[in-house]
């Protein structure tokens, strides 16, 4: 079989007057005004490209199910939380600003983060346990067949797609799954 899979950024967190910080695992923030609007855009997008979501995976937190519940819009579709799907920790950079965490990791270590997902020392990430997890939801989602809506962060999205780049808030991913090729992205950081 085949079937695909939408993976999508939460929305923002933050109102524009603020200055974002660094948000992980450890911090459940909801959707600020901005963040639900950028949800409810994604789910017109996808409603306008006639997508039909079979099943829904969202990370634990609240920014993720949020963003869920408002893209699908009273849609007959299961969403579940999975665990593996949670943020990564950024350790001691928890909540604090991108020029506080490079001054104290450097830019070359932001720098190898966005490029190959290589972490910052001190944040936990699990990559090797991170891209199992895709595999197998790639598997999963080949077997069931249609349409997946997987709803998580940056940090988790980037090990689906390596070499894909960043996923804006908002934004989303495209992955073509079949149980005889590779997955293969056919978009990226698409926020309408």
């Amino acid at each position: 079989m085949s079937g695909r899979i939408i993976i999508a950024r939460h929305g923002n967190t933050f109102a524009a007057d603020e200055a974002p910080r660094r948000i992980g695992a450890r911090t459940d923030l909801p959707l600020v005004a901005s963040g639900r609007a950028q949800a409810i855009a994604l789910g017109a997008h996808f409603r306008t490209r006639g997508l039909d979501f079979a099943h829904c995976l969202t990370s634990p937190l609240r920014r993720t199910r949020e963003t869920a519940a408002l893209v699908l819009d009273g849609a007959p579709c299961p969403i579940e939380a999975a665990d593996w799907l949670v943020e990564i920790d950024h350790g001691p950079d928890e909540g604090r600003t991108e020029d506080e965490v490079r001054a104290r990791i450097g830019s070359d270590a932001l720098a190898a983060w966005e490029r190959d997902a290589t972490p910052p020392i001190d944040w936990t990430v699990n990559a090797e346990a991170r891209r199992a997890a895709w595999a197998l939801c790639f598997g999963e989602a080949a077997a069931l067949g249609g349409t997946m809506l997987v709803v998580t962060s940056n940090g988790a999205a980037r090990f689906a797609a390596p070499g894909a780049g960043r996923l804006r808030t908002g934004a989303y991913g495209e992955v073509v799954i079949s149980a005889n090729a590779p997955p293969q992205v056919v978009a990226w950081d698409v926020r309408p």
